[in-house]
């Protein structure tokens, strides 16, 4: 019995191997296509404990998972933006409705007054709405970079080489081209059926 469990034991470790080595040749193929700054950088180590990570696919999964997140946020704030626009074009065109039907009504001595103070009025409005737009693009770039910050960790934890929680742009440029080369050796993956 303990003879059949080693060679069990052999076996599985034979084709985590055999996986391995493709997994590690299919990255170093897809390096190539990397602008060249970044191919140095990556180095022999980084793509083994990479292809290592990929053996089983689970990282493929939290990949996966990351990037939905990340759409359902983008989508979210973009709709956000969306309509906080549509609330100011509405304020602004309730405003010159009323301009309009207060200059209709106005006396002819009074016109100079009432324009000056609509003129205050359009410029409050419009302070008003470029204060709550530089809001609203803060709001977002925080979001954005927390959902970043989240994707670093989640793939530190999951023993991903090459990602953990930086802000260097370099760095985040290094994580964004692993992103995609885990994406497109599990496209190439799915095509050739060879995905766990």
């Amino acid at each position: 019995m303990d003879t059949y469990g080693l060679s069990d034991d052999q076996s599985d470790g034979a084709r985590q191997q055999e996986r391995h080595y493709y997994l590690l040749s299919e990255l170093q193929s897809l390096v190539k296509d990397l602008p060249s700054s970044f191919q140095q950088r990556l180095s022999y180590t980084t793509l083994s404990d990479l292809a290592q990570a990929l053996i089983d696919g689970t990282v493929y999964e939290i990949v996966h998972g990351l990037l939905d997140i990340q759409h359902l946020t983008e989508k979210n704030l973009y709709n956000q933006r969306q309509k906080l626009h549509c609330e100011h074009r509405a304020l602004k065109q309730d405003l010159l409705r009323k301009h309009r039907q207060a200059l209709q009504m106005c006396k002819s001595h009074n016109v100079a007054v009432l324009k000056s103070n609509q003129r205050t009025e359009t410029e409050a409005l419009e302070q008003r709405v470029r204060e709550e737009q530089r809001m609203m693009d803060e709001k977002i770039v925080a979001e954005m970079d927390q959902k970043v910050l989240d994707q670093q960790n989640t793939l530190e934890k999951a023993g991903v080489s090459g990602f953990y929680i930086t802000t260097n742009p370099q760095e985040l440029m290094m994580q964004m081209n692993l992103l995609e080369l885990i994406l497109k050796l599990q496209q190439k993956e799915m095509v050739s059926g060879t995905l766990p």
